[in-house]
Parts: C-alpha cells; sequence; structure tokens
C-alpha cells in the first residue's frame, strides 16, 4: 500500500465532514453556516463600505469640530452590530441530530400508518404524536428526512435541510437560520443596528447642516461638499424603517414569548381556540425579556468535531 493510500485510509474523519444537511462548516467544524450566503456577504459589504465612509468623512468633521467622544461612541456601536452579527452567522442555531438508522427503523416499525401509504408504497409512520407540555396539549410531528419526531417548537428548514430547535425562521441577510441557540444575538444585531442607523443618519445631517452655516456657504453648496455624507445618511435614513421595524415587530414576539414561525401559522392564536393556551409563556413581558437574553444557551447537541466511528456508525449520520 502506498503511503498516500494508508495515510488516507488511517486518517481520522471528523462528523462534520460527513454532515448531512445543506451546511457550510469552517475552521475545522468549529464554524457553521448554511450555504447559501451570498446575501450575507452583501449584508457584511454594504455595513462595512457606508461605515468607512462616514467615519472618513463625518465623524473626521465631528471630531474636529464637536467631541473627540463621538468617534469613539460610533466605533463601539459598528463593532457591536459586526460582533452581534457574525454570532448569530456563525453558529449552531440550535439543529437537532438526525436519526440513527436503528432508531429511524424503530420508529418507523412501531409507529407505522398503514392508511397513509405513498406513492412509491411506502407506508411512514404516523405524522405527529400527542404531547403534553405544561399541561398543554401538542403534537411532536415526524420528520422524514431527519427520521425522527421533533420536539414541539422544532421545524425542518428547507434551505438549511436540518430540524432546528425553536425554529424562528431562516433570514438570508445573517445566512443562517435563527433558532434556540443564536435568537438572542439575532435580535441584539437588529437593537444594535436600528442604533447605528439613527446614529449614522444624526450626524451625517449634522456635518451637513454645519457645514451649510460657515460663511460663503449655503446648504446646496454644503452637499456638494460632502457627498459622503449624503449618501450615508440617506441609506441610514432608509435602512433604519424597515430595521426598526423589524425590531419592534421581534419585540413584540419575544413579550409575546411566540417565534416567527409560530405567529405565522397562528399556533396559540385564540382564533384557533378559546381554550389554547402558550406553554412557553413566562408570565409577564419582563420574564420573557429576560428568558430570551439573559437565559444560558443550550449546548450544541450535534457534536460536529467528533470523529466518525467507521465501523459502528451509519453513513452521513451525526451521532
Amino acid at each position: 500500500m502506498s503511503g498516500s493510500a494508508y495515510s488516507s485510509v488511517m486518517k481520522p474523519q471528523r462528523k462534520w465532514e460527513k454532515f448531512p444537511g445543506e451546511t457550510s462548516f469552517y475552521c475545522d467544524g468549529r464554524v457553521i453556516t448554511a450555504k447559501k450566503t451570498k446575501v450575507f456577504k452583501l449584508t457584511v459589504f454594504l455595513i462595512t463600505v457606508a461605515s468607512a465612509l462616514f467615519f472618513a468623512f463625518d465623524m473626521v468633521y465631528v471630531a474636529q469640530n464637536l467631541s473627540i467622544a463621538v468617534p469613539f461612541a460610533g466605533g463601539f456601536l459598528f463593532l457591536a452590530v459586526l460582533a452581534c452579527l457574525f454570532r448569530t452567522a456563525t453558529m449552531d442555531p440550535g439543529i437537532l441530530p438526525r436519526a440513527q438508522d436503528a432508531e429511524a427503523e424503530m420508529n418507523e416499525n412501531e409507529n407505522r400508518d398503514g392508511t397513509q401509504p405513498m406513492a412509491n408504497g411506502y407506508i411512514p409512520p404516523i405524522h405527529s404524536k400527542p404531547v403534553q407540555v405544561k399541561g398543554q396539549a401538542m403534537s411532536a410531528k415526524y420528520c422524514l428526512t431527519c427520521k425522527m419526531y421533533r420536539p414541539p417548537r422544532c421545524s425542518h428548514c428547507s434551505i438549511c435541510n436540518n430540524c432546528v430547535d425553536q425554529f424562528d425562521h431562516h433570514c438570508p441577510w445573517v445566512g443562517n437560520c435563527v433558532g434556540r441557540r443564536n435568537y438572542r444575538y439575532f435580535y441584539l444585531f437588529l437593537v444594535t443596528l436600528s442604533l447605528y442607523c439613527a446614529f449614522v443618519m444624526a450626524f451625517s445631517a449634522y456635518h451637513v447642516v454645519a457645514l451649510s452655516k460657515e460663511k460663503n456657504n449655503t446648504f446646496g453648496k454644503a452637499l456638494l461638499k460632502t457627498p459622503a455624507s449624503v449618501l450615508c445618511g440617506g441609506a441610514a435614513f432608509f435602512a433604519i424603517f424597515s430595521v426598526l421595524g423589524l425590531c419592534g415587530f421581534h419585540t413584540s414576539l419575544i413579550a409575546s414569548a411566540v417565534t416567527t414561525n409560530e405567529d405565522i401559522k397562528g399556533t396559540f392564536s385564540k382564533k384557533r381556540s378559546d381554550s389554547i393556551s402558550n406553554p412557553f409563556h413566562h408570565g409577564n413581558v419582563c420574564a420573557n425579556l429576560c428568558y430570551v437574553l439573559c437565559s444560558p444557551v443550550p449546548v450544541s447537541l450535534i457534536d460536529r468535531r467528533g470523529f466518525v466511528r467507521t465501523e459502528s456508525a451509519p453513513r452521513n449520520v451525526v451521532v
């Protein structure tokens, strides 16, 4: 056996290298994102380029004519936006590992429903099982892709091809699913970005107005002298409406202890039943906010940096 062939056989394989979902891994499995990240790269590009223009023109003028503390405050907001964005984009959102062959076979054999044969003759397990969550009747639905009964609030993302715990939505702007483990950072990204847009808009306007008040200057001349202020301020003005609206929407969701997915489906809507209640509500708005922002981040359930057991582990399955 040649040396290269021997090394390829003996080299241990990490589980992330055999991961079955539409997920990309970097840094030996430490960083995880969706495979479709073009919009995420556009997000980073727009924030970075606009910020570079803002700091190169507006913040230099503000530091010289107003206060040196203002650029430091802007820099802090800029770094906070990027930190929350990359944290949301590069962490496991709460992916549930797929069932092993033995577990999948057990689920299918024990929960057959002969009344629902598929076109190819395959008889799937029962679609859902009733479960109780704090006395509220809910259901654990069977995922045909992951071959398991997923818990309430979990949903299968068609883009990432993974079941995600407390699935909120798949956000192309952050290049990842938003779920139980990264929802906090997604929300903080919206909050910090809203504040940063307001900051950029305010001090871009200050730069233009201050120039227009200088001797022999008019408002039109000021606009021509600092086109970067017009560009950055205009971009922030249009962006803040959508970002602030989205931030307000998610604030209301957190206050009600529901996810975007549940809100769209009306899972806990009184229109479905007067007796329905939300078992995930913590009693009041403050408790719901504290749960999202202050509770410990759950441990990742996918052992992506573990080694594949070649003899016993099923192919393309995380164990």
